[in-house]
């Protein structure tokens, strides 16, 4: 297994190599060290794969960082909203509002549930969505909002708490910890956001709940994961807790950990619920990748600033990641070509690629997909959502980039973009 790993690292250092003057740059490989690959092998030797002590070590851990009142893991940022949603008691009749501007799981998760996605545009130039059409969204029937934190960019938290308490006079819980909440409740998906912070407070602790994404392109990857964080609403966190691991395990009131006792086989699954927990091998990646998270987030940073700096004068618009409204987690490289059309855009990324540069799309507006296409959603109800996706270019921003791999991805971007638009 060991001589397994070193291969795949020496693969994935190789994709970085020079080529004469090509670089061949990926999009976003995963920050992997051999204390990663080190802490995997210990915890396959202990014989302990599936959830254990690492993963309960790494939700203690997790709740410190982001200063949450509780933090369930599981093995998806999917996983995570959806379970959150089922303990809210969310379901058929109730309405959640989303925009249109984020990737299918942002909405998906309300489909499974059984509930109503409302989709909001967002507002004009940024990847936020727009605070007063969530105003005039919520009725009677609306439960939750799902904020999305893009590009690791944390949303107007207050703006929005400030329209959920204005319609205060609308708000109908349905179960009792619905009832614990006097408006609308927000359910972020901060995928992206972890390490963020909003005015000094950290992505986990400014949302009622929080969904995280530890996905192997994320900032702190599990290779797959996710988890949910919540602050103090008023409601039993420990019951929360337990009733977001019975809807990870089957509805099973007993974990593999607490079977393993001596006599404590006895178990009762006390509703038919999923299988979505994150195992110790995961886990084990996540405990190394957090004790190294300041200095990646600080590499982050360090990596917008040199992007910002050789594309200060460049026909494109930058996401400002650092303002007085607080630090983004440094995710996503979002950029927007001036005037260029989709079309433009696409001509773009293919003469990226002829110089070796990965880059991306974030996202597809949701109307434009064809399962929200069948629901009833149509683009031309969200203007902003595709005026911003129309010239959107994502580039490279990991840690494994070099100041040089920087440099020359905003020269290969600079050439494209005159070669396309002829400036």
């Amino acid at each position: 297994m060991e001589r397994l790993w070193h291969t795949l690292r020496l693969e994935a250092q190789e994709m970085t190599e020079t080529t004469g003057n090509r670089r061949s740059i990926p999009f976003s490989p995963p920050d992997i060290t051999e204390r990663e690959i080190a802490a995997v092998a210990e915890a396959m030797r202990s014989g302990w794969i599936t959830t254990g002590p690492r993963t309960k070590r790494f939700e203690a851990q997790l709740k410190d960082f982001m200063q949450a009142q509780g933090v369930a893991a599981f093995a998806s940022a999917t996983h995570a909203a959806e379970n959150c949603l089922r303990g809210l008691g969310i379901g058929p009749g109730d309405e959640v509002i989303v925009p249109a501007y984020t990737y299918t799981a942002s909405a998906s998760v309300i489909c499974h549930v059984g509930a109503t996605p409302v989709m909001v545009d967002i507002l004009p130039d940024t990847y936020e969505l727009d605070y007063n059409a969530v105003e005039r969204a919520i009725t009677p029937h609306t439960k939750a909002v799902i904020p999305v934190d893009l590009g690791g960019v944390m949303c107007d938290y207050d703006r929005l708490y400030d329209v959920l308490e204005r319609k205060r006079g609308l708000w109908h819980p349905t179960t009792g910890i619905q009832s614990c909440f006097d408006r609308v409740i927000v359910v972020a998906d901060a995928a992206h956001a972890c390490g963020a912070t909003y005015h000094g407070r950290p992505a986990g602790s400014v949302a009622d709940f929080t969904s995280f994404s530890f996905h192997a392109v994320k900032n702190l990857t599990t290779a797959e994961g996710g988890a949910l964080a919540w602050r103090d609403n008023g409601f039993d966190s420990d019951e929360f807790y337990h009733q977001m691991m019975l809807w990870s395990l089957h509805g099973q009131d007993k974990d593999a950990l607490s079977k393993t006792k001596a006599g404590a086989w006895e178990y009762d699954v006390v509703f038919p619920g999923y299988k979505s927990n994150m195992p110790d091998i995961m886990a084990a990646i996540g405990l190394v990748q957090l004790d190294r998270y300041p200095d990646l987030l600080a590499r982050r940073r360090a990596l917008v600033a040199r992007y910002e700096r050789n594309l200060a004068d460049a026909p494109v618009q930058l996401v400002r990641h650092y303002t007085d409204r607080g630090n983004s987690s440094g995710h996503l490289m979002l950029t927007r070509i001036d005037g260029a059309a989709p079309a433009q855009r696409n001509a773009v990324i293919d003469a990226l690629a002829e110089r070796g540069v990965a880059s991306n799309v974030h996202y597809k507006p949701l109307p434009l997909l064809t399962a929200y296409r069948n629901l009833g959603f149509k683009i031309e109800d969200y203007p902003n959502a595709y005026a911003q996706f129309a010239n959107e270019v994502t580039l490279p921003l990991h840690t494994k980039l070099t100041d040089e791999d920087v440099d020359y991805v905003c020269d290969a971007y600079r050439d494209a973009i005159r070669q396309v638009m002829g400036r």
